[in-house]
């Protein structure tokens, strides 16, 4: 590591320092806008003292881990920066997770603070602490926001007040601490502790910055979870890196978006495909005026080429796919110097300094200096890393001459059937632009004497109905092989995705498990065959 010191890509960057930089020079320009409320710098600034102050005061210091599930709230932004002013750890974990996720995460992190909200969509999250609690010995803190006064836990606006808005002692820091420990959402039922410092989380906010010509101008658009990289980096980073606003969107609505991109004039958005997929088929996008939009970075999740091509044609600004991970969390991009051809049809050329490289079997491994620095279980790390250091992405690519990289399935999402290795993500693209389906899923279905065979996993647009017929119909007029065709059908309302977007594969190929009689069709209500 220390090379990305000596070539200057590590910079020595504490993150949250941006956020009091821009409160001293622009302290009354708007931070951040949240629930049709805004914040200046230096409203922003003071809170985070506040409350770093207060945890400080209650024995939080440097290494202790603060973990936080909060929706898409400044608050999430106050604990974020908080936690690391004081040289604390900070462990988001994303809201929909319920006990089972949330306690395995408390105890192995050893978190001795959790932030919660009173409700979130109707979810009563102290009650939920309060269940998990004797199974989390470490725990010692529980801080409640929008909550009245109570035995069990601290009001968090009574906490804020604990503390000092000015003059806090910030502790022994060093941008080679551990800031973030964030758990995979991923796309296995097992999620794993990701360690970031800040020169990591520094470097490569700072990388996109260059690659998207962001400037104080630029206005934020965080619709997805801050619980997740994406919304990490880009929601509660990126903005105060820039001295520019962000505005947040704590539930998802096309039209809430789309009022939130006209009213703040919002310029650049990074999000995954059903975002992106939300805004475009939104039935009254053409009554808002969304000229201000400039770029919209869509990653995280498959993205189908001609998502990217509408999308650039309709929304009439940059659109582009991207790749990375909670480990790596930008490998490649594309931005308007690129072809959209390009863009549509690749995950973009390296971004900053990453290195790519596919091994024998294909797989893309990449290193560069925003890549994580282990699990938090080291036990992990083995199987993560090569021998010479490079981190194994679990993804099967292509380069081209070009040096553009296109993902074309995961190592465990390749379908062999009766020998023949065949990618789910090609079915996938082909069946996207099917006018009756709405989304889309292809996953191995056992046999016995194929091994696997192919099932389309398929959630119809709103009113129409698809036979496996007709699918097979569609792809053989694709002129794609016979192999490849789907000989098992699953109709859903919607597909299992984790929040950053992914489909949760593991939990189809136990759908798909459930009924292994080829030919069948088994909807997502009646669950009967056809």
């Amino acid at each position: 590591m220390r090379h990305h010191i000596d070539e200057g890509l590590w910079a020595g960057n504490l993150v949250d320092d941006y956020l009091t930089a821009h409160a001293t020079t622009s302290p009354e320009h708007v931070a951040v806008i949240d629930r049709g409320r805004s914040w200046t710098y230096r409203n922003l600034d003071q809170n985070v003292n506040r409350l770093a102050s207060a945890l400080s005061a209650r024995g939080v210091g440097h290494g202790d881990v603060v973990s936080w599930m909060l929706p898409n709230w400044v608050e999430a932004i106050v604990v974020h920066l908080a936690s690391l002013r004081i040289g604390a750890v900070s462990n988001p974990i994303i809201p929909i997770y319920r006990s089972k996720e949330t306690a395995f995460i408390l105890r192995q992190a050893v978190s001795k603070v959790v932030v919660v909200p009173q409700k979130f969509r109707g979810f009563d999250y102290p009650a939920m602490i309060d269940e998990i609690w004797p199974d989390v010995r470490d725990l010692e803190i529980v801080v409640v926001v929008g909550a009245r006064a109570d035995n069990n836990h601290v009001r968090f606006d009574d906490l804020i007040n604990e503390g000092r808005a000015q003059d806090i002692a910030r502790g022994p820091r060093d941008a080679n601490d551990i800031a973030l420990l964030l758990y995979t959402s991923g796309t296995t039922s097992v999620p794993k502790g990701v360690l970031h410092s800040h020169n990591t989380l520094d470097y490569e906010n700072r990388s996109v910055i260059d690659f998207f010509g962001l400037s104080t101008s630029d206005v934020v658009f965080m619709p997805s979870p801050v619980g997740h990289i994406i919304g990490v980096l880009y929601g509660i980073q990126l903005p105060f890196m820039l001295g520019s606003t962000v505005v947040l969107l704590d539930i998802w609505r096309p039209e809430r978006a789309l009022a939130l991109i006209q009213q703040h004039a919002c310029s650049f958005v990074v999000a995954a495909t059903p975002f992106l997929y939300g805004i475009l088929h939104e039935p009254t996008l053409s009554d808002y005026d969304i000229s201000s939009l400039r770029v919209f970075a869509c990653g995280g999740a498959d993205v189908p080429p001609e998502l990217i091509k509408a999308a650039t044609s309709t929304l009439h600004c940059m659109v582009s796919r991207g790749y990375g991970s909670t480990e790596y969390p930008t490998a490649t991009g594309s931005n308007e110097s690129d072809a959209l051809t390009k863009r549509a049809h690749t995950d973009g050329r390296a971004l900053g300094n990453a290195d790519l490289r596919l091994g024998p079997d294909g797989e893309l491994q990449v290193r560069g200096p925003e890549l994580f620095l282990g699990y938090l279980d080291a036990a992990l790390n083995d199987d993560a890393f090569s021998a010479d250091g490079w981190f194994r992405t679990g993804d099967l690519a292509r380069i081209d001459a070009d040096g553009f990289v296109e993902i074309v399935g995961r190592k465990k999402d390749i379908i062999i059937r009766g020998g023949e290795n065949i990618s789910a993500k090609e079915i996938e693209d082909h069946l996207f632009e099917h006018p009756k389906i709405s989304d889309i899923a292809v996953v191995s279905s056992p046999d016995p004497v194929l091994v696997e065979r192919v099932c389309a996993v398929v959630v119809p647009e709103p009113g129409e109905s698809i036979t496996l017929s007709e699918i097979v119909v569609w792809l053989t007029g694709r002129q794609i092989a016979r192999q490849k065709l789907p000989e098992r059908l699953i109709l859903l309302d919607a597909l299992p995705r984790n929040p950053s977007g992914k489909v949760q594969k593991f939990t189809l190929r136990a759908l798909a498990r459930e009924n292994t009689q080829s030919g069948y069709q088994l909807t997502a209500t009646s669950r009967s065959e056809q």
